[in-house]
């Protein structure tokens, strides 16, 4: 870990702590950091702090190693941000599947860093109703130790009350095991008219909650209902987009750049890979 990437952390984790009313809750949101490590990376003393931790830091506020990804829109995240906005101004709930690769969980961390009362929460199939509350708690920047799980609900819902146009986006909802995703509708319940829900999966949720309804299963048909009884669908990503993302991102090689778009097979994580394997190739024949 060399000065220059602990500079670009610092200045990172800087910007993670204005997304907070201070900067105790900044550090709150950020797992196994201590408020005296964040002190001494904003002031510059950070000789006694371990790589480990440099590296723990930087993955919590968007550092990559392999250099600063610029997020470029494209009309799917464009969809995606018009739909975030709606559901916090209005408190709506929306669905929106797409791909694995659209730029969904990007979108989600870019919108996220850009508004305040924004809380992106990736979920995990190990998730039960405690680990997804307390994940909630610790993006909004609050203490999630000793409390039960109505008592996690109740202060959850009392911070968002108090918040103006709050937004919670669940992303990869669909990894949930069947529990989590039964609760999301005592979530959705208690919240209702006081924040909006944005849920990010892939189209394997649509499927899964169509399928729970056919079979009468628990708590699917009330999920769906909830959900406005739709999905809304994104399209794939087209040639020109991956084009400007390449160009953007420092690959302005028109071969390389179709290679990319034709081997990418639309998925935008493919393209950051394909584009930093042409940067790495072409820093090594200047060196």
């Amino acid at each position: 870990m060399n000065d220059s990437q602990k500079k670009e952390i610092q200045i990172l984790l800087k910007k993670h702590i204005e997304q907070y009313p201070s900067q105790k809750k900044a550090v709150d949101a950020l797992r196994n950091v201590s408020e005296a490590t964040v002190i001494n990376i904003r002031t510059g003393k950070w000789e006694s702090i371990s790589d480990d931790m440099w590296r723990l830091i930087g993955k919590q506020v968007g550092f990559s190693a392999k250099g600063k990804w610029l997020f470029i829109q494209t009309a799917n995240s464009k969809t995606i941000m018009k739909y975030f906005e709606d559901a916090a101004e209005y408190s709506n709930v929306f669905a929106i599947t797409a791909e694995a690769g659209s730029s969904k969980s990007a979108t989600a961390a870019y919108y996220e860093g850009k508004h305040s009362n924004v809380y992106h929460i990736e979920c995990a199939e190990y998730f039960n109703r405690k680990v997804f509350l307390g994940k909630i708690m610790q993006r909004m920047g609050m203490d999630n130790m000793g409390y039960t799980v109505p008592e996690m609900m109740e202060e959850i819902v009392d911070a968002l009350m108090k918040k103006e146009t709050p937004l919670i986006i669940l992303d990869e909802v669909d990894k949930l095991p069947d529990p989590v995703l039964y609760f999301f509708i005592t979530f959705y319940n208690t919240l209702q008219g006081h924040c909006g829900i944005v849920l990010l999966a892939t189209d394997y949720l649509a499927k899964r909650i169509v399928r729970g309804r056919r079979l009468g299963k628990k708590g699917y048909n009330e999920i769906y209902s909830r959900l406005g009884r739709r999905f809304i669908s994104l399209k794939g990503i087209v040639q020109a987009e991956v084009e400007e993302i390449c160009r953007q991102n420092g690959c302005d090689d028109p071969l390389t750049i179709a290679s990319i778009y034709n081997e990418c097979e639309g998925d935008l994580r493919r393209v950051e890979r394909m584009v930093h394997k042409y940067k790495v190739k072409q820093a090594k024949k200047a060196a």
